[in-house]
């Protein structure tokens, strides 16, 4: 590399890098942001085997039929995170949905802070509004949780769920297997490398949830990649869509 071109990315790689350091101890308060290892992530062990094997198998259908994704994710708490700001920032590390149609659905739950989160991908929030994720959340979600009925609130959920987007798109079996990922400039490999540091080492001076460096529960810490499905997201976008609500 030439001193030259050494000298447009290198300012610029140490300011971004000042910048990571300075907002670290707030980075470190967050909680991680747990892997997606299936389309239902119960790391709060909300839901029992059998009912997450049959929401998996739905979810499943429905991707394989439509190419939507839904995704489900527990956690024991938020750490004092708003569910939005926790929703939108797992949203974006998952990328559910395909990257040209943005048709993922994730809902969150937070067990601690009995807190749930419906969040919507571009593509779909003509279909799955704002007004239809706050019914399914009163309607379905709610009157479950408040009777201890987990199950019945997590199947409800996802069959309201499968429902109200199905249809709107169709399965691209062409585009499945294609990397059209741009390359990364050094200066977000450096950010990405920080990123991921503080996720692992930051949280274990604050306390809550972690078990072995990341979220307890079923499946082990967040890194752990022991009976991963191999499903992952298609890079779809989100941008605030859906709603929240508690019991």
């Amino acid at each position: 590399m030439s001193i030259r071109k050494r000298s447009r990315w290198f300012p610029s790689a140490l300011f971004a890098l000042a910048l990571l350091m300075a907002a670290m101890p707030l980075m470190a308060a967050f909680p991680p942001v747990p892997a997606l290892r299936q389309r239902v992530n119960d790391y709060a062990g909300m839901i029992s085997p059998a009912t997450r094997a049959e929401i998996e198998q739905k979810l499943a259908a429905l991707e394989a039929e439509d190419g939507t994704q839904i995704a489900i994710l527990t956690v024991p708490s938020l750490q004092g995170e708003p569910i939005e700001e926790f929703s939108i920032r797992v949203a974006e590390a998952w990328k559910l949905g395909d990257e040209k149609r943005d048709n993922g659905v994730l809902l969150i739950v937070s067990k601690g802070d009995r807190k749930v989160r419906i969040e919507v991908g571009y593509g779909l929030e003509g279909r799955l509004t704002d007004l239809e994720s706050g019914r399914i959340i009163r309607g379905v979600i709610q009157p479950a949780f408040a009777k201890g009925d987990f199950d019945a609130g997590f199947t409800g959920a996802a069959d309201a769920l499968v429902t109200a987007v199905k249809g709107e798109f169709k399965a691209d079996s062409s585009s499945k297997g294609k990397d059209d990922s741009p390359s990364i400039p050094l200066v977000f490999i450096i950010l990405l490398v920080l990123f991921f540091y503080l996720r692992m080492f930051g949280g274990r001076r604050h306390g809550g949830p972690y078990v072995s460096g990341g979220w307890g529960g079923p499946g082990g810490g967040i890194f752990s990649s022991g009976g991963d499905s191999g499903f992952s997201g298609g890079g779809g976008g989100f941008g605030g869509g859906g709603a929240s609500g508690d019991w």
